[in-house]
């Protein structure tokens, strides 16, 4: 099982990215997927998260309103819509599937390798 992040990049605050995640090995629906992400000298944190077979939606406080995570289920990819970026969103940001506990913590099955956002003042 593979998980391929991508989309990230350098954008001034206030812009707009939108993350990806494709997957090999695996059909993205069979597990809740999650996005996290880890600025420079600190843990993991949680961004959102989605239950497939209800369409549920979960978002970090810091996030709500502003990132929207959605599926494709013809591209069998995850995606992360990020508006009103802000330079403390500056992170490598991760892609996961098949959370062991509880879809915020970072305990998944499956990782992407990560992809950077960067977030300019």
């Amino acid at each position: 099982v593979q998980l391929q992040a991508s989309g990230g990049g350098l954008v001034q605050t206030g812009g707009s990215l939108r993350l990806s995640c494709a997957a090999s090995g695996l059909a993205l629906s069979t597990y809740p997927m999650g996005w996290f992400r880890q600025a420079p000298g600190k843990e993991r944190e949680f961004v959102a998260a989605i239950i497939w077979s209800a369409g549920n939606t979960y978002y970090a406080e810091s996030v709500k309103g502003r990132f929207t995570i959605s599926r494709d289920n013809a591209k069998n990819t995850l995606n992360l819509q990020m508006n009103s970026l802000k330079p403390e969103d500056t992170a490598v940001y991760f892609c996961a599937s098949g959370p062991r506990g509880a879809i915020y913590t970072a305990d998944y099955n499956y990782w992407g390798q990560g992809t950077l956002v960067t977030v300019s003042s």
